[in-house]
């Protein structure tokens, strides 16, 4: 009967808001007949809806007994993560070029290098219920530990804010922002590495994210020196900068829990650093650009050396990511603009990568939409291999996932011949679970154009690198 279809629909749990159909004229029920309801059915209804209010003011008086027992936190919590990252690496071939660049001295070839690429340790979590802490410290050198994130912060400002105080990373570079844990190459791209190397600075920086996750910006003053070995800078020049990044996830398809995803972001910074610094002065020239290539090298084989009269500079950045199943695009560009004191010219670099990976067990890269970077990816099956009760073995796979990129850098400009270097690198990447992977990573380069060293200005090379990595 109408009347009792009525109250199942209240009592249904809720359902998506729907348009309301049009009713053809002359088909709404006659309600006189609800006149003709039989007594002991109404009766029945009127039951089932003191049960539902009774229901209903026993919920509610759990929920208003919850919010008046809860004490807020007395003192900070804490938790404790890290991550082991252990790297083999292998240069089979070299041109005298690329030896000079490795060791300036001698000229010797680039050693084979079986090393802990990162051994980290950190701690975090909330100082009462507005602000937040962390500590992370890399132990992959005994004999040098680094700080990387150590900050306060305080959470749960307006306009979905949060503001932290101390070392963290400068918002420049979609693959600088990415974690290591969830990088699909085991380095990270030359321009990348050049204009923000080592990412992390002291500073005071900003996050925020519209409330339909489709923007969000982060922005912050640094100083410019890496102090992850000293932990302080020590200088009259400040030789600081100012850092911008506006991303956007403009398409996001929610239904397929992020499969199919479009992220745009463009990001600056505009940088003051000493370039008259004398000798006798604690702190160093930070106008200078350098980087490995895209392996772990001894020595950065293209380097623009300290400029001499660096006065300003200014970076800009642009990103792009497409994201269709299986399949994720990626590209960045970034060119800086370097203006010198004393008459001497200016002079601008520049440098970006295209790179594409394809998961051949379907996965796909999780996207994070308030940070607008890379996130976890979980298999569809954890890799195993276990005997069963048969005497037979149980097997997983894991998840599989190719890629390949191509990298591009300019360090040459008039009188600073820092070099040009363009890399082709193939990968692959075998998840075994969500927290654990192997990666290999086998790369051509080409380097030219650079100040001569023992006699040449460029070279090629191979190298292959293999990486296992754990984080918890």
């Amino acid at each position: 009967m109408e009347l009792e279809r009525r109250i199942d629909q209240l009592d249904a749990p809720p359902q998506p808001a729907m348009t309301a159909p049009q009713v053809p004229a002359g088909a709404m029920p006659n309600m006189q007949n609800i006149q003709n309801v039989p007594t002991t059915n109404v009766g029945h209804l009127m039951e089932r809806i003191e049960r539902l209010e009774a229901a209903q003011t026993v919920q509610s008086a759990q929920i208003a007994k919850v919010a008046e027992d809860y004490v807020p936190p007395t003192k900070p919590t804490f938790k404790i993560g890290g991550r082991v990252h252990f790297d083999t690496w292998d240069f089979p071939s070299n041109t005298p070029g690329i030896g000079f660049f490795e060791n300036p001295a001698t000229g010797n070839d680039p050693e084979n290098r079986w090393a802990f690429r990162r051994v980290r340790l950190e701690t975090s979590g909330d100082a009462f219920e507005t602000m937040l802490w962390r500590i992370q410290v890399d132990f992959a050198d005994p004999n040098d530990p680094a700080i990387k994130d150590v900050y306060i912060g305080w959470d749960e400002l307006p306009g979905n804010t949060t503001v932290l105080l101390g070392n963290q990373k400068r918002p420049l570079g979609l693959d600088a922002l990415n974690s290591s844990r969830f990088n699909i190459f085991m380095e990270r791209p030359l321009v990348v590495e050049a204009f923000n190397e080592d990412a992390r600075r002291l500073g005071l920086c900003g996050y925020s994210y519209s409330d339909d996750l489709v923007y969000n910006w982060r922005y912050g003053i640094f100083n410019m020196e890496n102090v992850s070995g000293t932990g302080a800078y020590l200088g009259d020049a400040f030789q600081g900068s100012g850092n911008a990044r506006l991303a956007s996830s403009p398409w996001y398809d929610d239904s397929s829990g992020g499969r199919g995803y479009y992220h745009w972001a463009i990001a600056g910074m505009v940088a003051n650093p000493d370039g008259d610094v004398l000798a006798t002065t604690p702190h160093s020239n930070q106008g200078r650009f350098r980087t490995r290539p895209e392996a772990r090298s001894s020595s950065r084989w293209i380097d623009t050396g300290a400029i001499a009269g660096a006065d300003w500079y200014e970076v800009f950045a642009l990103e792009s990511m497409l994201n269709v199943g299986a399949w994720n695009f990626c590209g960045e560009y970034q060119t800086t603009w370097l203006q010198r004191d004393n008459g001497m010219s200016d002079v601008n670099f520049h440098g970006g990568y295209l790179q594409a990976a394809y998961f051949l067990t379907g996965e796909h890269m999780a996207y994070d939409r308030k940070s607008s970077t890379l996130s976890r990816t979980k298999p569809f099956e954890n890799f195993f291999l276990v005997p069963d009760c048969n005497g037979n073995f149980g097997t997983g796979w894991g998840a599989w996932q190719i890629a390949a990129r191509i990298s591009y850098l300019d360090l040459s400009d008039d009188n600073i011949q820092g070099g040009v270097e363009t890399n082709a690198t193939l990968g692959l990447n075998w998840l075994w679970t969500s927290h654990s992977k192997m990666q290999f990573n086998a790369i051509y380069g080409d380097i030219s154009e650079h100040r001569p060293v023992g006699g040449y200005t460029g070279g090629n090379f191979w190298v292959m690198g293999c990486r296992f990595m754990v984080d918890f």
